[in-house]
């Protein structure tokens, strides 16, 4: 390692853990899971006021998009009040959006880490305002897992 500059700082280290903090997430041998405590914060969040408030509960939830299927399908009720000729006017539908993307982080999948040995499988969606995909894998036992979501 120092010949590649490289170091390690043993008190930062951790050892024979079943599963480690890594970038706001988790990662263990089953895969990689969101933060707890960010999903704790979005779920407790109350309901946005100002597009300022919305703007910020947002900029949360798509740090954890990863672990959701149809983000963007979830949050475009929300986005349509971040645009600028429109003027701030919560509606139920903007409610049950919100709602959505908060019941959907709370139950998000552990996403399993890619194993290069097995072929990938792609899944797509579409809609008229948002693109998805899912990348799988079938898992030792056969099972169908998430490698990783993505959408727009």
């Amino acid at each position: 390692m120092h010949e590649n500059k490289l170091y390690a700082n043993l008190k930062k280290c951790i050892f024979c853990a079943p599963e480690i903090p890594v970038l706001g997430s988790y990662v263990s041998r089953n895969g990689v899971r969101a933060d707890p405590e960010k999903i704790s914060w979005i779920d407790s969040w109350p309901t946005p006021n100002t597009e300022t408030e919305l703007r910020q509960w947002l900029g949360l939830a798509n740090y954890l998009h990863k672990y959701t299927k149809d983000y963007a399908g979830l949050i475009q009720p929300m986005s349509s009040l971040l645009k600028e000729d429109v003027a701030w006017n919560w509606q139920p539908e903007h409610q049950d959006a919100f709602d959505a993307v908060k019941k959907s982080l709370a139950s998000a999948h552990v996403l399993m880490l890619p194993d290069t040995s097995r072929p990938f499988h792609v899944v797509c969606d579409a809609s008229d305002f948002a693109i998805g995909r899912a990348f799988i894998q079938f898992d030792a036992e056969g099972r169908v897992r998430v490698v990783s979501y993505r959408s727009r």
